[in-house]
């Protein structure tokens, strides 16, 4: 159902900044991706995980034949005792270097601990991606906001689609889904995203088979 979403959240938000905000952020995470080969490094803050972009993630990654946008998840409660890739922790964002690219999403205050690997990052050379869900700058940001934003090459907020209320999930839906979808040419046999949408509103609409 997440097509199925992805296209009624598009046609609801036409004519707003958002389609095309999402798409430039999309382009930006897709160009940095494929371009250095993959190394995607997706974390969240101290109260969120970003579960659900890095599964969205992983998905177009198949779906679009672009491997490159498959993430690695880094958590800060990581423990040595969890599965393989539930254990990456933030010591991974400091060792980060040229070529890897650094999504953060923060919907709530990012904390120093982060944002001082973050800026290691970057300064190694790191590509830094922010999905933020709240304003940044102004009294009303959340704490640690600002510095992410002066840190990060490309930042998603609020403040891009400031005509239109929509909340960080709905965000991270939009740009996984162009991100997928504005890959390069899939290969003969690999269906693009409308290919996708068609055949499974198809299925949703088709009347059940006769009973014999």
């Amino acid at each position: 159902m997440d097509a199925v979403r992805v296209a009624l959240l598009r046609e609801v938000l036409a004519g707003t900044q958002w389609l095309d905000a999402t798409r430039r952020f999309a382009g930006a995470l897709r160009g940095s991706v494929v371009s250095h080969g993959g190394g995607l490094l997706l974390v969240g803050t101290p109260a969120y995980e970003p579960w659900h972009l890095a599964a969205h993630l992983v998905d177009e990654a198949a779906w679009s034949g672009t491997p490159e946008l498959s993430p690695t998840l880094v958590r800060h409660a990581a423990r040595a005792s969890d599965p393989a890739h539930l254990a990456v922790g933030l010591g991974r964002v400091e060792a980060a270097r040229r070529g890897e690219t650094l999504l953060v999403v923060a919907p709530d205050a990012t904390g120093p601990e982060l944002l001082e690997r973050v800026r290691d990052a970057r300064r190694a050379g790191a590509t830094v991606l922010a999905l933020a869900g709240s304003r940044t700058g102004g009294a009303g940001g959340p704490e640690g906001h600002e510095d992410l934003a002066a840190m990060a090459h490309e930042l998603l907020g609020p403040a891009d689609g400031a005509e239109a209320a929509v909340d960080l999930d709905t965000v991270q839906h939009l740009v996984s889904a162009a991100a997928g979808e504005n890959s390069a040419a899939a290969p003969r046999g690999r269906r693009r995203f409308r290919d996708r949408l068609s055949r499974l509103a198809d299925q949703l609409t088709a009347p059940p088979p006769p009973r014999w």
